[in-house]
């Protein structure tokens, strides 16, 4: 993505008063009255600017809930007139997008299982042409940065400028604690490549659950997020679909009373010892890759010392014993094991690799 993107600025589309956009709402309509009445409630939290609601609700297998579809449409109207709240609903079809536009609704989003596929966000950007409606699109299922960009891109390219990226985590084979794994890495590189795009963090998609939900809240605001999306449902144990992860609005109000929004500029009186620990770490940073680019060197002459008296690239004692003797100098320094274990990991495949180069060079000079 160009880091020069033509994007609206979210104050120029939602007025939010310089403070992180909140969106909140049940996971699904699921009648009139639990829309309204989780819509009064909601209505009560000032830090909550708009209503989400799912009507089409794509499900894994044939027979779940599948939402209430376009009637649910006119019972967001009943919301917007009532509360005053702007009305979010995600989109997977075009069909949906027009009948999204017919009702008056204020901004859509794109799924994480519709943005897996290139086929379907193309179909929903030629829907969306000539139309000003603010787009907010989710990461997919998969830790795949280019698949979110290719997301973004092609509904930008219609004539999109109101945009914002939201962020609800990626499905993890490993054992996490996390329905999705937050994986803020790609966020973060996300923010840095397009630093005009805002990103909003799902919390209610990466816990699964409500207990987290403010941790993982208040660490969206310390990335530097530009706002939240929470589901809520005035009795989740009576919902359809993800009863585990929605909030009483109550208890949402509390939540977003907790949070502490830290300021995002430095004030100039603590500039200047900013400013001084970055350069302290540029300093050690190139002194850093100095000595691994000497580290590196030496690894050739061994290689090279190897290859001419015919020694094995591996010494695999050699190498438990370094592993063994720089985990116990890194954990009494204060080095977590994981980090140690891998940085170390990635230093070793470096030298066999570069040992194995030197080996494969000197068959094909003889040949």
């Amino acid at each position: 993505m160009s880091t020069d993107i033509e994007i609206t600025s979210l104050s120029d589309w939602i007025f939010t008063d310089g403070k992180p956009l909140v969106i909140a709402g049940p996971c699904s309509a699921e009648s009139e009255d639990q829309l309204l009445q989780t819509a009064r409630e909601i209505a009560k939290i000032p830090q909550v600017q708009v209503f989400r609601s799912g009507l089409w609700k794509p499900r894994t297998r044939p027979g779940e809930f599948e939402g209430v579809g376009q009637k649910g449409l006119k019972w967001l109207q009943k919301v917007k007139q009532e509360t005053g709240l702007k009305l979010a609903i995600e989109v997977a079809k075009p069909e949906h997008v027009e009948k999204t536009l017919e009702h008056g609704i204020d901004i859509i989003w794109l799924g994480a299982r519709t943005v897996v596929n290139p086929f379907s966000v193309q179909e929903i950007a030629e829907a969306l042409k000539g139309n000003d409606i603010p787009v907010l699109v989710k990461n997919p299922i998969n830790p795949d940065l280019n698949l979110w960009v290719g997301a973004i891109e092609r509904i930008h390219a219609v004539g999109i400028k109101k945009m914002a990226a939201v962020h609800r985590g990626f499905h993890y084979f490993e054992r996490s604690p996390f329905r999705n794994a937050p994986m803020w890495e790609i966020p973060i590189e996300l923010k840095r490549i397009a630093p005009s795009l805002p990103i909003i963090t799902d919390p209610s998609h990466i816990c699964g659950n409500t207990e987290m939900i403010p941790s993982i809240s208040q660490k969206a605001l310390d990335f530097e997020m530009d706002g939240l999306m929470i589901e809520s449902h005035f009795d989740p144990t009576r919902a359809l679909t993800d009863a585990s992860q929605q909030l009483r609005p109550k208890s949402l109000g509390i939540l977003l009373n907790d949070l502490v929004i830290r300021e995002k500029s430095i004030d100039t009186e603590f500039y200047s010892k900013f400013e001084e620990l970055r350069t302290e770490i540029d300093k050690l940073d190139g002194e850093l890759l100095q000595i691994l680019a000497s580290r590196l060197k030496i690894i050739d002459e061994i290689g090279q010392f190897k290859k001419e008296n015919h020694i094995t690239i591996l010494q695999m004692k050699r190498w438990v014993g370094i592993l063994e003797d720089r985990m116990a100098q890194g954990t009494h320094l204060g080095l977590k094991k994981d980090f140690l274990q891998s940085l170390l990991a990635l230093i070793h495949e470096e030298s066999i690799q570069r040992q194995s180069d030197i080996f494969t060079e000197s068959k094909k000079k003889k040949r």
